[in-house]
């Protein structure tokens, strides 16, 4: 309960002329409060400050209390005799009528503080907007692959289905309005959405081939949604009678109206080739004479020393920079720095055992010094017991968590180049090169089957560059 000296506000009361005081309902960072308005008077705030609750807004310029019939007459209490109290604006609670005209920020959730925004560019991105609550931001901590934008004020993610059906979900348990705009950046290369379901299954054979065989999670999962496309594109057709033009027909369509990337119609044709060769057996029939696209040559981004260095003082968790620290040293797939166990590091022989890396291949890479040391520290401190970094509950720590860690760092240290955790990768293997070290070596510590995928650090590297000269420097003009 409000309790007030009496003397107190008889003091008050003398030293009064009778202010102007303004109530007014206004939504405040997504919740409905009292605004208390008037102009700056030391003894008025004193009064405010004998109110449960209440907080002055440096935005709005006023102190507030939670809305409710019970606190506004309080303040009519409070206030009594003392100010000309106003609370003409304090109607009944309509969302229109939830605005103040003192000046604030220009921020999307003040001026629509009922409305959720969604973004989706050229179905890649995800731009969220929504009135700030904490409960909201804790949610949206949950959803993989989350950045917050802090000058433009807003939370981005890669676009997936999903993803976009969790946002509007969430949000409409809260009764906002949901303002969702398709937005198309690159004009007549828009992508055409396929107008077909998925209600036809994958054969059992496939999958079990593809276990059989041992294909990791990875490869079954990308073979399994690309030929369940494909079987469904001709969904009214029996498998066996796909013909090869059937094929490149699909293929077709799915480089001109769903634009996809050479890299996704390679792995589409291994996909349609593995069940006519591998599970059917028909090996020697047309299948195979299928056009295989030309892959676009494009150097991986890498980062300088320096801006790895500025990445990982950004850091300051220490089993986060762990985690950084171990990728960059040894060159790591996020993969295998999820699949570590404390068994792996061979501090005797400075060496890391990774184990069923990629193709299914065991290698050793380089231990640092200076990792070393580290780790021995972050062991103290989290004592990991079969992970070498493990999440809350001792399980295995998520790829989505690294990327995150790894995006917060980035924004930290000012990188403005378009970098993922597997930028820390080619970039140990361009510094290795850029120091001289051997061309099969760093094959064999990336786990390089062909020196060829490895010779692209070649094309980065500058390495001996800058002593050449652009014949421009010989001519006199």
């Amino acid at each position: 309960m409000l309790k007030i000296n009496k003397y107190f506000v008889s003091l008050m009361y003398n030293l009064l002329a009778m202010e102007t005081i303004v109530v007014k309902r206004a939504l405040h960072k997504g919740l409905p409060r009292l605004f208390i308005l008037f102009d700056y008077n030391t003894e008025l705030i004193a009064l405010i400050k004998q109110l449960d609750g209440a907080k002055w807004s440096q935005t709005r310029k006023g102190w507030y209390v939670e809305d409710s019939e019970e606190n506004l007459q309080r303040i009519i209490s409070l206030f009594k005799g003392i100010a000309d109290i106003n609370t003409a604006e304090v109607i009944v609670k309509e969302e229109k009528n939830y605005a103040i005209t003192e000046p604030k920020p220009v921020v999307i959730e003040e001026k629509k503080p009922n409305t959720v925004s969604i973004e989706v560019i050229d179905y890649k991105k995800i731009i969220l907007r929504f009135p700030f609550a904490k409960e909201h931001i804790a949610k949206i901590k949950t959803i993989p692959y989350y950045f917050w934008h802090k000058e433009e004020k807003y939370w981005s993610f890669s676009y997936t289905q999903n993803i976009l059906s969790e946002i509007e979900n969430y949000f409409r348990k809260f009764n906002y309005q949901i303002e969702i705009k398709n937005i198309n950046t690159k004009g007549e290369d828009k992508k055409e959405k396929k107008a077909y379901g998925n209600e036809r299954k994958l054969p059992v054979e496939y999958l079990e081939k593809l276990k059989l065989i041992r294909y990791s999670e990875n490869t079954i999962r990308t073979y399994t949604v690309a030929f369940t496309d494909f079987i469904n594109y001709y969904s009214k057709k029996d498998l066996l009678e796909i013909s090869e033009e059937d094929i490149k027909k699909y293929l077709l369509y799915l480089v001109e109206k769903r634009k996809v990337s050479a890299s996704y119609q390679n792995q589409v044709i291994n996909a349609i080739k593995f069940y006519y060769e591998k599970v059917c057996g028909r090996k020697k029939l047309p299948y195979i004479t299928i056009d295989r696209p030309f892959q676009d040559k494009i150097l991986p981004t890498v980062l300088s020393e320096e801006e790895v260095m500025r990445i990982l003082n950004s850091v300051t968790n220490i089993k986060h920079k762990a985690i950084l620290l171990t990728i960059y040293s040894a060159g790591l797939r996020i993969s295998e720095v999820i699949n570590l166990k404390v068994a792996d590091i061979d501090s005797s022989r400075k060496a890391i055992i990774i184990k069923g890396a990629k193709g299914k291949k065991d290698r050793n890479s380089i231990l640092s010094d200076k990792l070393l040391l580290f780790l021995r520290e972050y062991f103290k401190l989290y004592k990991p017991k079969m992970w070498l970094f493990e999440g809350q509950t001792g399980e295995q720590y998520s790829d989505s968590s690294i990327q995150a860690i790894f995006r917060d760092a980035c924004y930290k240290a000012k990188i403005q180049k378009k970098a993922t955790v597997h930028t820390l990768r080619h970039s140990f293997a361009t510094h290795l090169l850029e120091r001289g070290t051997d061309l099969r070596y760093i094959q064999e510590l990336l786990g390089h089957s062909s020196s060829k995928t490895t010779e692209i650090y070649t094309h980065i590297t500058h390495k001996g560059m800058e002593q050449v000269k652009s014949p421009l420097d010989n001519l006199e003009f």
